[in-house]
């Protein structure tokens, strides 16, 4: 019995977070991995199943939103996104959990930023292209660092591709797609590791897909202005639950 309980809260954690990678083109790792932690899974574990899921549910994200995907923009982020999230799963422990989370934050406020920069600093916002350099190295340094904690980058694809130009359903749809390569690219080094427990992977892995399609077809629904706000809470929210978790002497890195 309690062990059904478990993985039926493990199945939950997947259904929310996976409507919420459906609903704003996240890889739902901001969410899902501090909610497995806080359900008990070790913090290695709670990156290598996020991984482990972020391809199933971003595929059917993506599938769901394949009209908004710009797919030459796709091409340059995985290029560099794949780069920084093998760099950033081999370098996963090199720094404290504290110092990674704080950076975390740091960042996540730098891209939120971003969603608004047309209005924060019209001149410097219309002065931004989705180039080729400057999407390859920004995915290649959004995934080293959430690369180091277990995740695919995809929490802050969307805010950063806004920041250079791409409306947020395109920004949504084009992050969705390109989080089922930079996840398989990091998986592959937890595997190698042994860091991922299987069932509790395959438990999440069903809530995610069932939310991924629900959250999908509700953004596909739902005002720009909205979708902005919320992508904007979500990140803010979760990163500094990444800190409070930090700061938690049981929350165990092993």
């Amino acid at each position: 019995m309690e062990q059904a309980l478990t993985y039926g809260t493990f199945a939950a954690i997947g259904l929310f977070s996976g409507f919420m990678s459906g609903m704003l083109g996240i890889g739902g790792g901001s969410l899902r991995v501090p909610l497995l932690n806080l359900a008990g899974m070790p913090l290695l574990s709670a990156f290598g199943v996020n991984l482990f899921v972020i391809p199933f549910s971003s595929a059917v994200g993506a599938v769901t939103h394949r009209k908004n995907i710009d797919k030459k923009i796709a091409l340059y982020l995985i290029i560099g996104g794949s780069l920084g999230s093998i760099a950033g799963a081999m370098l996963t422990g090199l720094f404290s959990k504290l110092a990674l989370a704080l950076i975390f934050v740091g960042v996540s406020i730098l891209s939120v930023s971003g969603i608004y920069l047309y209005r924060l600093m019209p001149r410097i916002s219309s002065g931004l292209k989705p180039g080729v350099l400057n999407v390859s190295l920004g995915a290649g340094f959004l995934n080293l660092i959430t690369g180091m904690r277990g995740g695919s980058g995809g929490s802050l694809f969307p805010p950063f591709l806004k920041a250079l130009g791409l409306d947020i359903h395109r920004a949504i749809a084009t992050s969705l797609m390109v989080t089922i390569f930079t996840a398989l690219s990091g998986l592959t080094v937890y595997l190698s590791r042994g860091n991922l427990a299987l069932l509790p992977a395959l438990a999440v892995t069903a809530g995610s897909i069932a939310g991924s399609r629900m959250g999908s077809r509700l953004s596909l629904k739902t005002k720009a202005r909205h979708l902005e706000l919320l992508l904007s809470v979500i990140v803010i929210l979760f990163s500094f639950v990444v800190v409070y978790k930090a700061l938690q002497p049981f929350s165990d890195i092993s």
